[in-house]
């Protein structure tokens, strides 16, 4: 009886062959580099282009309502007031000039200035008998210092004098003014006070 011939392949497992169309790989230009290093070159080059479009486009921005820049001059408190129906009440309105402009006074020097000024709206139920407006602080112009202006800058106050009839009104009360910087003057604005005057 012949001895069975062992197989040179007995013990040993096959490996299924590899397709031709090799798995795509990412392609970095230079010399020669291990696999592992062309991989881990590949992936800081994609987490660096992400990083530069997310540094172009912010998130959650639409791109329909582009982001509106703020205002020079921004309303700060009070948001609510209870007053007395019928009797005039003096309240205190804080408002802020943004830093590295300044805004007239209301007694500006010169009378071609646009003097910063403080309004209720007819028949909301609330009206001005009165106010009155920081004197404001002496500015000089580097490009004319024979020029002297009186202005506001960071936050100020106007005393306000209000008569309301009873009830809850939302004032949307507004403040007009020019706001400049050392160098030029933005177009004169106006900016909306949103109050609640409770009336009792």
């Amino acid at each position: 009886m012949e001895p069975v011939a062992k197989s040179r392949h007995l013990g040993e497992s096959r490996l299924p062959e590899r397709s031709s169309a090799a798995s795509p790989r990412c392609t970095v230009e230079g010399p020669a580099l291990p696999h592992r290093a062309r991989c881990a070159t590949c992936l800081l080059s994609v987490v660096a282009l992400s990083l530069a479009l997310s540094a172009q486009t912010p998130l959650f921005q639409d791109p329909n309502h582009p982001a509106q820049k703020p205002h020079e001059v921004e309303y700060l408190y009070p948001e609510q007031l209870t007053l007395s129906a019928g009797k005039p009440t003096e309240i205190k309105l804080h408002f802020r000039v943004a830093p590295g402009l300044h805004i007239n006074s209301h007694d500006p020097k010169e009378k071609f200035l646009i003097p910063t000024d403080f309004s209720v709206p007819t028949n909301s139920g609330v009206r001005l008998d009165g106010a009155h407006y920081p004197e404001g602080a002496e500015f000089v112009l580097p490009a004319d210092p024979s020029q002297k202006l009186i202005v506001y800058t960071g936050e100020f106050t106007i005393d306000a004098r209000l008569v309301a009839t009873p009830g809850d009104h939302l004032v949307q009360a507004r403040l007009h003014y020019q706001a400049c910087d050392e160098n030029a003057c933005m177009p004169p604005r106006t900016i909306t006070a949103s109050i609640d005057v409770i009336a009792k």
